[in-house]
């Protein structure tokens, strides 16, 4: 049997390849839209894609199912079970297996056999593999998808949040409780490979392992610690983290089927021009990738800036609108990579691109030039204690609630574009997150909605309490 784990860091989403080496054959389990590094992987092993498998309809990513089975003829083996809301439309268009509790399947000498197991999503399943080649015909391990992670499980909100589903959350958590006494059961030894790791917004204490054992998940997963069925409910519903918009989305496109990749439209690359940035702003969405620091000290009126780093894919997937032109300032080196990790979320209107340096043609002077303070607490810390600045936290609701800066006020960066109209410009606004890089697409953002004077507080919250500690030694002093 091989077994090869494939990794997506910026969404903390992991897939596998699965082969059997006897007959050639393999299998990917929840694959990514992006089928490049399968292709790549299977010909380097020997083996042939025959077929594609997911635990379920996923929210945060947009899937390789549909790009699978419409490029190589593999088979689709996907979920029954859930009741007619959770069906996969698009699968019926190529050759498909539906998939219900106790149903075997086979990828040559290898066997999955498929668990419900309900919580995450209705038609969840978690697929237990035994490699018939081997002498012992028990199961090595378990495909647990969003229901078990390393020292997690599944958050069972998301239909309330994502897919508008009211009233869901309790349900999917009651039945989050039946399917982990049922995991209790499956033997110690079995390896458990999960669909995501650390980072994920699938969960809200995700280990980063790649990998653990029902046995080791039995003895340190808070969620297998609870035997009353109710305390478990409110601890699986505390503490979860707020659902990009993105997740509805990635629901209707992964349930519906999402265009092909190679049928997407590349973008053009445009000659540098800021009159031509000027006129992207107007038809739709103009994003800056470069670092923070170089967007703050100067860049073009009517831009936003989402740095291209781990969290570019997360904040593009908050903040940008699925029927809006998007236009990218980027290094030509990294745009490739840029559409790819759009695409991943089916972000797939790249209009153009265009190199970033165009800005450093332009004078300050130039009213379509812009820039906004990065401050530190000791040039603020008065404006702060007499009220002449507006302080805007924009950390999750968790970061706020456990600490924040006396007198400001708070609104989650993903919810910021719908909130700006609620803030007073009769200020200057002093913006903050954790260590400084989400105030700073904040910055920006504010900038675009009419924001005149906005300053990004360097090192964040950790600098503010760190000089707050700090701030007796130096009195005493």
């Amino acid at each position: 049997m091989l077994l090869k784990y494939f990794y997506d860091e910026k969404l903390a989403q992991a897939s596998y390849l699965v082969g059997c080496q006897a007959t050639g054959e393999a299998i990917i389990v929840d694959p990514s839209r992006n089928i490049e590094a399968y292709l790549k992987t299977a010909r380097a092993h020997g083996v042939r894609i025959v077929g594609v498998t997911e635990t379920h309809i996923h929210a945060d990513f947009l899937s390789g199912s549909k790009e699978l089975a419409s490029r190589l003829g593999a088979t689709l083996y996907l979920s029954d079970e859930g009741g007619e809301d959770w069906k996969y439309e698009y699968a019926t268009e190529y050759q498909h297996c539906f998939l219900r509790n106790g149903d075997v399947f086979s990828i040559g000498n290898i066997n999955f056999e498929v668990v419900h197991t309900p919580g995450h999503t209705p038609e969840h399943i978690s697929l237990l593999v035994t490699d018939g080649g081997a002498s012992t015909k028990d199961p090595l391990g378990i495909f647990t998808g969003d229901f078990v992670f390393v020292g997690d499980v599944g958050r069972p909100d998301l239909l309330e949040k994502a897919a508008g589903v009211h009233g869901s959350s309790e349900k999917m958590a009651r039945m989050m409780y039946r399917s982990l006494q049922q995991f209790k059961n499956l033997p110690d030894y079995l390896q458990v490979w999960p669909g995501h790791g650390a980072g994920s917004a699938c969960g809200k204490a995700l280990g980063a392992i790649p990998s653990s054992t029902i046995g080791y998940e039995k003895r340190t997963n808070w969620a297998l610690q609870y035997d009353n069925e109710d305390r478990f409910i409110e601890a699986l519903l505390a503490g979860q983290p707020e659902a990009p918009p993105y997740f509805s989305m990635m629901k209707r496109l992964n349930k519906e089927g999402s265009q092909q990749i190679r049928s997407i439209a590349a973008p053009l690359c445009m000659e540098v021009s800021i009159d031509i940035v000027q006129e992207w702003t107007e038809q739709g969405i103009v994003i800056d990738t470069r670092p923070a620091s170089e967007f703050a000290t100067k860049h073009i009126r009517g831009v936003i800036n989402i740095p291209y780093n781990k969290s570019f894919v997360t904040w593009a997937g908050w903040l940008l609108e699925y029927d809006q032109p998007i236009y990218l300032l980027a290094c030509n080196a990294d745009v490739a990579d840029m559409i790819n990790d759009l695409q991943s979320i089916g972000l797939d209107r790249v209009v153009a691109t265009m190199e970033p340096y165009i800005i450093e043609q332009e004078g300050e002077s130039d009213s379509r030039v812009m820039k906004y303070e990065e401050v530190t607490m000791d040039q603020i810390d008065g404006s702060i204690q007499t009220e002449r600045i507006y302080v805007l936290d924009v950390r999750s609701l968790g970061e706020w609630e456990e600490g924040h800066i006396p007198r400001a006020k708070h609104v989650m960066l993903g919810h910021l574009q719908e909130q700006a109209h609620k803030i007073p410009h009769d200020k200057p606004i002093l913006v903050y997150c954790k260590t400084g890089g989400r105030s700073a697409i904040a910055a920006s953002l504010l900038q675009v909605h009419g924001f005149k004077e906005v300053q990004s507080l360097v090192g964040g919250y950790e600098e503010w309490n760190k000089q707050k500690k700090l701030r007796p030694t130096r009195d005493a002093k």
